[in-house]
């Protein structure tokens, strides 16, 4: 079924709840009137309220109301913050400054507004010591706990123990901080060279 309104003589009832061009209230009329007008005015009657009783229709030029309406979803998706989920992998026997890395990571991620999938992979005999795993992802979620929050807690799924941070920060706020921090560099870059 098709979601667009229906236009001019696709609207099949005796009458309509007619609004002018510019909003105003002409009120019940036939559909035969309301056609007639629409014809004079070199306009559209477009029904904007199906559900309503009478239908509400309105006067207006259609292939603009389309144009405009296409514009405004496209703006909104322009808006639009994406949500990523970003993935680091670790092993429970993980050596000290590779799990730096790994955090340091975990971090940028975080400061960039996205949630980050941290995933523990056991393999052999390791499985049998799911305790390892558990004490890394705390030992993780703490060190990060001023930039995120554990989204979802530490699960076993198979080989591997899964848990989710999300970050303090939407999307567009890091966006916008990260564009000030780029905007504050290039002023003082400017200073120093005029100096």
């Amino acid at each position: 079924m098709s979601t667009e309104p229906r236009i001019n003589e696709r609207i099949r009832v005796p009458e309509v709840r007619l609004v002018g061009p510019n909003g105003e209230q002409v009120g019940i009329v036939s559909i035969h009137d309301a056609l007639k007008l629409a014809q004079e005015a070199d306009l559209d009657l477009v029904e904007v309220a199906a559900t309503a009783r009478p239908p509400v229709c309105k006067l207006m030029d259609y292939g603009k109301f389309k144009y405009e309406s296409a514009m405004k979803a496209r703006e909104a998706r322009k808006n639009q913050a994406h949500t990523i989920i970003k993935e680091i992998k670790l092993r429970p026997k993980i050596d000290p400054h590779d799990y730096e890395t790994k955090k340091g990571h975990v971090v940028r991620f975080l400061k960039a507004g996205d949630k980050v999938k941290v995933t523990i992979m056991f393999r052999g005999r390791e499985q049998s010591r799911p305790e390892l795993g558990f004490r890394l992802l705390q030992r993780l979620a703490e060190d990060v706990q001023d930039l995120g929050f554990v989204e979802s807690h530490a699960k076993q799924d198979g080989r591997n123990m899964i848990m989710v941070i999300g970050p303090h920060k939407k999307k567009a706020e890091a966006k916008a901080e990260k564009a000030a921090a780029k905007a504050q560099r290039g002023n003082e870059g400017s200073s120093t060279r005029e100096a």
